[in-house]
């Protein structure tokens, strides 16, 4: 999943972006309300963990936004004010969950995880062909044949499943798929397309991703 941590505190925001990382997530990190806007308009996020004591803009005016621009990204409040007119006051405002610091990490990622799954929930399958990925519980088969991937080759392949026929270049693959402060090439798609490849095909689906040269990928 690709998620969002607002915070401004230089100890716990590098460590919830290196244990989400760690989880197997795409992370952004801003310290302040003015930066998280910037990254909401330029990314989709499947989550958003928000302080609400914030720099610049406070974490309830970036939730407001978030909300009036439309967006259903799962936003789970970590912050330090624990009076209940507070968490009502962030659930009103459009928060999924609260949190208050400080907490155990455990208990973080089992609500951030719930939220993923609800997002999840009542979303049917994607289907091509013997290929279907089941969005609410991360899984693709090939007929009855479970594929064996990893996070970032189901992210790269319900990609290109949900815009089947659409041409993706290696940079928006990248984008999808990494984090803006990764020091990793955007050649590493090619390898993740090698390896996605091979386990199509050894599936029974050898030529299901096209390359497009010039252009970039798709799913046909």
């Amino acid at each position: 999943m690709r998620l969002l941590v607002v915070e401004d505190s230089p100890l716990l925001g590098p460590s919830l972006e290196r244990g989400l990382r760690a989880e197997g997530h795409a992370v952004d990190l801003a310290g302040d309300g003015v930066t998280a806007c910037e990254f909401l308009q330029r990314y989709p996020y499947d989550a958003m963990l928000l302080d609400l004591g914030l720099p610049q803009r406070d974490g309830g005016e970036v939730l407001k936004r978030l909300r009036a621009a439309g967006r259903d990204t799962r936003v789970l409040v970590l912050s330090a004010r624990d009076q209940v007119e507070d968490r009502v006051g962030a659930l009103n405002l459009g928060a999924d969950d609260y949190l208050v610091k400080p907490f155990a990490w455990d208990e973080l990622l089992a609500r951030l995880n719930a939220l993923l799954r609800r997002k999840s929930e009542g979303v049917p399958l994607l289907r091509h062909g013997a290929l279907s990925l089941d969005p609410a519980t991360r899984l693709a088969r090939v007929d009855a044949q479970l594929l064996a991937l990893s996070p970032r080759e189901y992210a790269l392949l319900e990609l290109l499943l949900r815009g089947r026929g659409q041409v993706y270049s290696r940079a928006q693959l990248f984008e999808h798929l990494y984090d803006a402060a990764s020091a990793t090439s955007d050649k590493v798609i090619e390898v993740l397309l090698s390896t996605l490849r091979a386990k199509l095909a050894q599936a029974g689906l050898p030529e299901l991703i096209q390359t497009r040269r010039g252009f970039g990928y798709a799913l046909e």
